[in-house]
């Protein structure tokens, strides 16, 4: 256990509960046991004053151990469950809780559990186990599974726990793993539920540690330390205060203020700065009303108003910083559409020294980051203090989501993607982007080649649905009609036609073409892993041979091209299938799949 966990007796204000940190002589005591300890102690001295006057430790130490085996022994005896929906992993995770040890240990829980309506529901869960969902319980600030497991823990044992180490970690190795953003969500997340269980002691623990390395988190991350602090009340005021004192010394804009901040605590940040005569970093005329009104229509998803509110002639897109304001708070659509208009800078810092590229490394998706990347964004550019893209978006990366292992058909998780994107762009800066698909292969290679295509996106579809459907969106391939394949192939020819009319593209099987090709080319520049794995399958001797045309017979020529059109309808079934067996809604799959690949898609690849 770090050090700075040693021993909250110091900010408990006299308090009789026990919260002294796991060392490792594990010297401690549950705050249930030490109360009771202190009663009998004092009945001792007034009815044996020959009582010893030193408190057991090593008897309350013995009784805390029990109580966290039993938190630790799963579903022993327990007659609740505490669920907590969603976070990196996906789907829900579940508690299981004993009503009597929490009543006993939190006010919170005692008046929870003691409501009649919640005893109604007891016959209808199963084996009398009532369910709570965490949003339920806390319903201000989204909580996650780790945090909940370390609150509770404390309630059965009066030990806080070491913190778990990959959930408060981030991925860059430079960082000390002190303040970095993890570690910040894991402490307000902690501080958060135990001001809404009514663990005082645990609160304050937890507000002198923040406290401690205030100085040390981000300027944005105080913006998360405050609004927690802000909803705790009076028990978090000391660290409420300090957040607002360095807020108002920050380089903070107007805007980012007004989007993260409640109304009241906004105006008392903008007051004490005017008291002290200081502007944040855009100045004072930032933003005026001409900005006001380019950024009220990107708020409302209209790209074509900010087109004649630029028309009047009274401000730029870059005097707007119109593309930093729509990456950061509109979504990738109407980000994609402004970037479309190809009139603003994408390599133009802001106030406070942010390129695009960086403000979207601290948004964390991964659709805005390539469609910058593909517009020119440099990946190679410094903010103010010295950070890239990258190292932005690995502070901000738990190392548990960067290590989660992901099974082919399973969505990745989006901070994962943004830093493989950021890597592959860093090394193959500059980018130069590929040629389009040459259009001089003649006849039937032509057509094989689009098919080509057609079945290496279908494949990327069915094993890496998020990777593909970034990429395909990014092309715009959804824009493009589907290659009809002939269908009647089977009918033998004994010599080749010369008077036939070769196949050409048409014009909307051309732009199928190009959409195909940038999807593949998006997919090798920033996602070589699955590629990797397209390749393997698709260099398979028998797909090879299909996709080979040489001096051949028109016979085998026509095997051939039936062979492969039954490859692809089979891998096409296969998707459809899995589609339907897990509910997903659209063909993209952009939801996290956790079926198993069916047996008709491992008849497909092993063919």
């Amino acid at each position: 256990m770090d050090s700075r966990f040693s021993d909250s007796n110091d900010f408990s204000n006299g308090s009789s509960t026990c919260c002294i940190a796991n060392t490792n002589t594990n010297t401690t005591a549950t705050a249930a046991a030490a109360a009771t300890a202190t009663t009998d102690h004092n009945q001792n001295n007034f009815l044996f004053p020959d009582a010893a006057t030193v408190p057991d430790v090593a008897a309350l130490r013995h009784l805390s151990d029990d109580f966290d085996s039993i938190f630790n022994s799963l579903d022993v005896f327990a007659d609740a469950r505490i669920a907590v929906s969603g976070g990196s992993g996906g789907g829900k995770r579940e508690v299981a809780v004993h009503r009597c040890i929490l009543s006993a240990r939190s006010e919170f829980f005692r008046a929870k559990f003691g409501d009649r309506e919640r005893e109604k529901e007891k016959e209808k869960g199963r084996g009398g186990v009532l369910k709570f969902e965490l949003k339920e319980l806390a319903r201000d600030f989204d909580v996650s599974f780790d945090s909940l497991v370390a609150v509770l823990s404390y309630l059965y044992s009066g030990k806080v726990r070491p913190l778990p180490r990959d959930v408060c970690m981030c991925v860059d190795d430079e960082c000390p793993h002190l303040a970095c953003r993890p570690a910040v969500d894991f402490l307000v997340e902690v501080l958060y539920l135990s001001s809404t269980f009514q663990i005082s002691e645990l609160v304050a623990l937890f507000q002198r540690h923040m406290l401690d390395i205030l100085d040390k988190v981000s300027s944005d991350d105080i913006l998360i330390v405050l609004h927690v602090a802000n909803i705790c009340g009076k028990g978090c005021s000391r660290l409420l205060d300090r957040c607002i004192e360095i807020v108002v010394h920050s380089n903070l804009d107007s805007i980012t203020l007004e989007k993260s901040l409640p109304p009241e605590i906004l105006k008392l940040i903008t007051d004490l700065r005017k008291r002290d005569a200081i502007s944040g970093p855009e100045g004072d005329k930032y933003p005026d009303k001409h900005v006001k009104r380019i950024h009220r229509a990107l708020d409302s998803d209209d790209v074509e108003l900010v087109g004649w509110l630029l028309k009047e002639a009274h401000t730029t897109l870059d005097d707007a910083y119109a593309l930093h304001y729509a990456v950061a708070y509109c979504d990738a659509k109407t980000t994609t559409e402004l970037l479309d208009l190809a009139i603003a800078d994408v390599n133009r810092q802001n106030h406070r020294g942010y390129t695009v590229l960086h403000v979207s490394a601290m948004r964390r998706e991964p659709k805005i980051i390539v469609s910058l990347l593909d517009k020119g964004a440099r990946p190679t550019d410094q903010t103010s203090d010295g950070r890239k893209a990258l190292q932005i978006s690995k502070r901000l990366t738990k190392a548990v989501d960067w290590n989660r292992s992901t099974a082919q058909g399973q969505a990745s998780p989006k901070d994962r993607l943004c830093i493989e994107i950021l890597e592959q762009a860093e090394r193959r800066y500059p980018l130069l982007r590929k040629a389009a698909v040459s259009l001089a292969i003649a006849g039937e290679a032509l057509r094989i080649e689009l098919e080509h295509l057609e079945l290496r996106v279908g494949l990327a579809k069915l094993l890496f649905p998020m990777e593909a459907q970034l990429a395909m969106d990014i092309a715009n391939v959804d824009s493009t009609s589907e290659l009809p394949l002939a269908k009647d192939i089977s009918r033998p020819q004994s010599a080749v036609d010369l008077n036939e009319v070769p196949f050409k593209l048409e014009e909307g099987s051309r732009q199928r073409m190009d959409a195909l090709s940038r999807t593949v080319d998006l997919g090798k520049r920033y996602f070589p892993r699955c590629s990797r794995v397209l390749d393997q399958i698709l260099e398979d001797d028998c797909l090879n041979d299909l996709a080979t045309t040489g001096n051949e017979s028109p016979q085998l020529q026509v095997m051939k091209k039936q062979k492969y059109s039954e490859f692809e309808e089979l891998v096409n079934q296969a998707f459809t299938k899995d589609k339907e067996e897990t509910d997903l809604p659209t063909l993209s799959s952009s939801s996290s799949s956790t079926s198993i690949m069916n047996p008709q898609a491992r008849v497909a690849l092993q063919w």
